[in-house]
């Protein structure tokens, strides 16, 4: 979809293309996701208000998305489907492409860059390098103790992950002492405040001069956000779509369900774009909008995922089609983690909740169960403990969360001689092999359980409750034993028990 084919085609964004020089924004993680999510509400921020606001984004290793979206002058088409049918609209507002395991130079040279004024990242959870033992900078990564290294070395090497990228931009941006934002686009727990104490501590460890921690603390801001949109892998097929319904071949589409959310916290020391007009919602409730999604959307989303691949089921649609699953979901959505919830002050919560069931029947988008069951090591202890504990304290049983928990290890981590079947095996998770090892050696479903629970996984404080633990083991049990269905009756019996 070279520029010279769109004459005709109406685009989001800059109608004509731009001086990259100009642009605004730098973005780092260049996946489907911000491509159909934080690009989408940029395009519609700037075609609301101009501005000098254009993205240089940055892939992290591979050039899969780079080199077709270079050849289309950084243009590309957003495949939305909805139970109303399909619409494509086409993007123009990237600037500049590259790969950061490429060209750490270049990113380090964009940060300290002046006319750049805020930085946007969508790096997944791995990518924050936070010690899933700690809670703190992720100093047994081999990568980033290079890094560390590397930063204390009197000719240090170009850094490889992302915090110590930020970490060599930020110094390097204090010599100029102009301004700046790093916003986090990803679902972390308090992402903006989580990226600042990690960029902290990694200057601190590497023997960062005062200006540079000076300038971090006093000119450099971390807003939080809240970004909710699912985002299915693109197929073969999309780009055959996107040209039936364009008339133009796109070989860097996104595709994405209708529903868009976009929740900032307003702390941008340089400017931004005007966003609440392409859309996001600017906020002060950053926190509660993100309760909402890590509980009513992702935590009952993960085990729609595991049920239904344990009952092979390849999609969310189609596993959220069997009525128990639904049921189950419901139940952990209103039982269980509804409850737990301080709701924003603007939200119709009903609305949301209904929106979601609307959403995760969507067959249009087919997004797989494995996909969203993957990486559950990073992605369940900030859906699970919180509310679980607060249940416990209570003296309540959270059943479903239980469930929840026996699912992920039924996929992921099976008993020795249970096979999860297809869609279950197709899950990764990097902390596969060490949960793997931990489990080695235990003779009953429930012992399994138990020994994965100890290893602090999800969270040494919900390890010590007992009655959690066995739970979970029964509920594994059941799983591995009789299958998900009847797991999920057990479960709901519980749940139901307890809530009355």
């Amino acid at each position: 979809m070279g520029r010279s084919r769109l004459g005709t085609v109406p685009l989001l964004g800059a109608s004509a293309p731009e001086d990259p020089a100009r642009a605004g924004i730098i973005h780092l993680g260049l996946g489907a996701f911000h491509r159909a999510h934080a690009a989408v509400h940029t395009a519609l921020a700037m075609q609301a208000e101009p501005g000098d606001w254009g993205i240089v984004g940055f892939a992290h290793r591979s050039r899969r998305v780079v080199d077709p979206m270079a050849r289309q002058d950084g243009v590309y088409s957003v495949l939305e489907l909805s139970e109303a049918g399909a619409r494509a609209d086409v993007l123009n507002v990237h600037r500049g492409l590259g790969v950061m395991a490429e060209e750490p130079q270049r990113v380090i040279a964009e940060i300290a860059d002046p006319a750049r004024k805020l930085l946007t990242l969508a790096v997944s959870e791995g990518g924050y390098s936070v010690s899933p033992r700690t809670g703190g900078l992720d100093v047994d990564s081999p990568a980033l103790r290079a890094d560390l290294d590397d930063a204390r070395s009197e000719n240090p090497a170009a850094p490889r992950t992302v915090i110590g990228l930020l970490a060599a931009g930020l110094t390097a941006r204090a010599r100029s002492g102009a301004p700046f934002a790093v916003l986090p686009c990803d679902n972390v727990s308090a992402a903006g405040r989580t990226t600042r104490r990690m960029v902290t501590e990694f200057l601190q460890l590497s023997g960062a001069d005062e200006d540079a921690l000076t300038f971090v603390r006093e000119h450099v801001s971390f807003p939080d956000a809240m970004v909710d949109r699912i985002v299915p892998a693109t197929t073969p097929a999309t780009s055959a779509q996107v040209a039936a319904l364009l008339g133009v071949q796109d070989d860097a589409p996104v595709r994405a369900e209708q529903f868009s959310m976009w929740v900032i916290e307003d702390d941008f020391p340089a400017g931004r774009p005007a966003w609440e007009r392409g859309g996001a919602i600017m906020s002060s409730e950053v926190e509660k909008y993100e309760q909402v999604k890590l509980r009513i959307l992702n935590g009952p989303h993960s085990l729609i995922a595991y049920l239904g691949a344990l009952d092979d089921r390849p999609t969310i649609p189609a596993a959220f089609a069997e009525d128990w699953i639904a049921e189950a979901t419901l139940a952990l959505i209103h039982h269980e983690n509804l409850p737990t919830i301080d709701l924003p002050a603007d939200l119709d919560v009903n609305g949301y909740i209904e929106d979601l069931t609307h959403r995760w029947r969507n067959h249009d988008l087919g997004h797989r169960t494995a996909q969203v069951g993957s990486d559950g090591s990073m992605r369940l202890p900030q859906r699970v403990p919180t509310p679980a504990l607060t249940h416990l304290r209570a003296g309540r049983l959270p059943a479903m969360l239980a469930l929840t928990v026996a699912a992920w290890f039924a996929c992921v981590v099976p008993p020795a001689g249970f096979d999860p079947g297809e869609q279950a095996r197709a899950m990764t998770d990097p902390d596969q092999a060490r949960l793997q090892e931990v489990a080695a050696g235990t003779t009953t479903p429930a012992a399994h359980a138990r020994a994965l629970l100890a290893s602090g996984c999800l969270s040494t404080e919900l390890a010590a409750h007992e009655e959690f633990t066995d739970l979970v083991g029964a509920l594994l049990t059941t799983l591995v034993s009789v299958g998900p269905r009847a797991a999920a009756a057990e479960a709901l019996t519980l749940s139901m028990k307890e809530n009355r």
